[in-house]
């Protein structure tokens, strides 16, 4: 049997890159750490220790130190590690920012909207890509416009405080389910954007 071309770690039970041909994944149950390497990997590792509620948030004792693993996985191995725009993981692994170029193990920062891939919420996110250059990403789509959703901390004044219906500028939150899925032309691209990426 032919060895699949991507490694998806730290996806969802129910996820979408379970149904598509050519990937690994490695969800809670098969645990991404067992991974043996050798190919290319889109890593999710989880995010609530590292974003912008991560003080409200409840993780496992160990659940923080697998961004930081994932990172490594592909500086190693290439690929692209995907993680909310807000996440503290870029300055505390030393990922460059958007503006500033490749770091030395080649690895660059990508910010998208999930949006674009049909995601109904903006959900601002971050990519961290080993082992392909702009020039060689895959086409990617674009949305105009205002997203019909937002994400829970996204719907909110300046001062902090909610908006509710039938204020201006409300919009219905989407699911916690929604927030964590991704949506399948997003995993479509970045599976294909890994197959693209080798590591050091």
């Amino acid at each position: 049997m032919e060895t699949p071309s991507v490694a998806v770690l730290f996806a969802r039970k129910d996820s979408v890159y379970k149904t598509l041909t050519d990937c690994d994944v490695w969800d809670i149950e098969r645990d991404a750490r067992r991974w043996s390497g050798g190919q290319p990997i889109v890593a999710h590792p989880p995010c609530r220790a590292w974003g912008r509620l991560r003080k409200l948030a409840n993780p496992r004792p160990d659940e923080k130190a697998l961004a930081l693993w994932a990172v490594d996985q592909v500086r190693t191995f290439g690929g692209v590690l995907e993680h909310p725009s807000a996440s503290l993981l870029w300055p505390v692994a030393g990922l460059p920012s958007p503006s500033c170029g490749m770091d030395k193990w080649g690895g660059w920062t990508l910010p998208i909207s999930q949006r674009w891939f049909g995601h109904r919420a903006e959900k601002s996110t971050f990519l961290y890509i080993v082992g392909c250059n702009s020039k060689k990403l895959p086409i990617m789509p674009l949305a105009l416009g205002e997203a019909s959703h937002v994400c829970g901390t996204s719907g909110r004044r300046r001062d902090g405080s909610r908006l509710h219906k039938g204020d201006l500028g409300w919009r219905p939150e989407i699911t916690k389910t929604e927030r964590e899925a991704t949506p399948a032309a997003f995993a479509v691209w970045l599976v294909e954007l890994a197959k693209l990426c080798r590591g050091q």
